[in-house]
């Protein structure tokens, strides 16, 4: 069944055992390592400070007896307040160790209270004997009769109680030492019962890989040959395409070039049609004011016609007046022949008279002479006045073929401002489309020169794989000379 497992299995289940094992290491270290630190906590934290409260006790009624004396020597000095401070000390002591130390040990706890208390007792009486008015020598007789026989028991508790906290703490660092070395054994045992499993499964599944492998490997140098066969094809493949490709690139290329030119050229046939538009919009706009000054010029050879037909009637009248003006001279002037006739019979009576109808008649023959000239003037007036009518009518029919003109022209400007139009929109569509087509195009070149890169990159692929499949073939035949012969 284990011949039927495959490599990686084989390996799992390798893998999975040696990590059984080194977490069961772990474990064992991990519980072991706690043990000891725990011990070495408990040894520290509870032997070594009770030994350290034990010493302090001896200290505490050393410094609390010193003060005492003080105060029987000097009462002013503040023994007194020094000895009861010392001797608080002492009980905080007593009671940190109730409170650490086993059941066991409290008796001779109790028994160093005891002695403390009555040392305690005896001291007080001689204290408030120094309140007294007693001399000196009776305090110190006092005072040595009853205070320090009490002072060896409790030292010798004390000491006792010293002793045996430090035989605690001497036994607690055997046992730490002693789990340690245990501890130390099991990990060793379980880490060399790790590497002799380990050992089996590294030559069991040495055995069933190799000769796994040694199949594979003849596997792999079949596949390897045909490998580097199809990848020569590949690459000869590759070539070919990426030399039809870079072809096919450049011509795309010219194409693009040959796009673009056509969009330029078609760009400035439209600017120039554009101009040309405005400015045939601009000769439009002066042909219409042409055509409006051709109209208010005819209106005004109209208005001048119509002047000199009025200017030729008046004329006529004027001939009219002149007419019965010269009449009216002809009669004045037979008026003033007769007046001077009868004058002239009157005698000297009539000469007054005669000299008025001389000079009525001289009026009168300026003015008939007046009144030819007028008529003169008047002729001569009436033929400028046909003349002018004659030379207007012709302006007239100028005009209106100059505005016949106008018309005609500017009905070819607006023939060519649509035709420009129209080159115009066909000059930017011709762009829009050159333009669509050079974007089809630099579309196009950029799909080629990414098929083309693609093609040496398969191309360089191939000859990876090439070289993949040369090596593997090489590493194949390794590794069948390694399993056939493990020497």
């Amino acid at each position: 069944m284990f011949r039927q497992w495959t490599i990686g299995r084989k390996v799992g289940v390798g893998f999975a055992v040696t990590v059984a094992l080194a977490v069961l290491l772990a474990l064992i270290s991990v519980m072991t390592l706690r043990s000891i630190v725990a011990d070495k906590h408990r040894v520290l934290e509870t032997h070594a400070q009770a030994l350290a409260d034990a010493e302090g006790l001896s200290a505490d009624i050393a410094q609390k007896t010193a003060a005492s004396v003080r105060y029987l020597l000097a009462p002013a000095g503040g023994g007194l307040d020094e000895m009861r401070k010392h001797r608080a000390e002492f009980q905080e002591r007593v009671a940190r160790l109730r409170r650490t130390l086993p059941a066991d040990a409290l008796g001779e706890l109790d028994e160093i209270t005891r002695c403390e208390q009555e040392h305690q007792l005896a001291t007080d009486r001689v204290v408030a004997l120094r309140g007294t008015a007693q001399n000196d020598a009776g305090i110190g007789a006092a005072y040595l009769a009853q205070v320090p026989p009490l002072r060896t028991p409790m030292r010798e508790a004390i000491d006792a109680f010293v002793q045996r906290q430090n035989a605690e703490l001497t036994a607690a660092r055997v046992r730490s030492d002693r789990e340690t070395r245990t501890a130390v054994i099991a990990v060793v045992s379980v880490a060399a019962a790790a590497a002799l499993v380990a050992a089996f499964l590294a030559s069991r599944i040495t055995a069933g890989m190799t000769q796994q492998i040694g199949g594979s490997v003849a596997d792999v140098q079949g596949s390897s040959a045909e490998l580097q066969a199809a990848a020569n094809q590949q690459a000869a493949g590759a070539r070919e395409q990426a030399a039809a490709m870079s072809e096919v690139a450049t011509t795309l290329s010219e194409l693009l070039a040959t796009s673009r030119q056509i969009a330029e050229s078609a760009q400035r046939v439209a600017r120039v049609a554009e101009q040309t538009s405005g400015a045939g919009r601009a000769g439009e706009a002066t042909l219409q004011s042409g055509r409006d000054s051709a109209t208010a010029m005819r209106r005004q050879v109209d208005l001048i016609v119509q002047h000199m037909v009025e200017l030729g009637r008046r004329s006529q009248e004027i001939g009219g007046v002149l007419d019965i003006v010269a009449e009216l001279a002809d009669q004045t002037n037979i008026l003033a022949i007769n007046a001077t006739i009868e004058a002239a019979g009157a005698g000297d009576a009539g000469k007054r008279f005669s000299v008025v109808a001389e000079e009525i008649r001289k009026l009168a023959d300026r003015v008939g002479g007046s009144a030819k000239d007028v008529r003169a003037l008047v002729e001569d007036v009436r033929a400028s006045v046909n003349t002018t009518v004659m030379t207007t009518e012709t302006g007239s029919k100028a005009v209106d073929a100059a505005a016949r003109q106008l018309d005609e022209l500017a009905g070819a400007f607006k023939n060519i401002s649509g035709m420009v139009a129209t080159t115009t929109e066909a000059a930017r569509e011709i762009e829009l489309s050159t333009k669509q087509q050079a974007t089809a195009v630099e579309q196009v070149n950029l799909a080629i020169s990414n098929v083309a890169q693609a093609t040496r990159e398969s191309e360089a692929s191939s000859g990876q794989i090439l070289k993949t499949a040369t090596q593997l073939s090489d590493l194949s035949r390794g590794l069948l000379r390694m399993v056939r012969n493990p020497s």
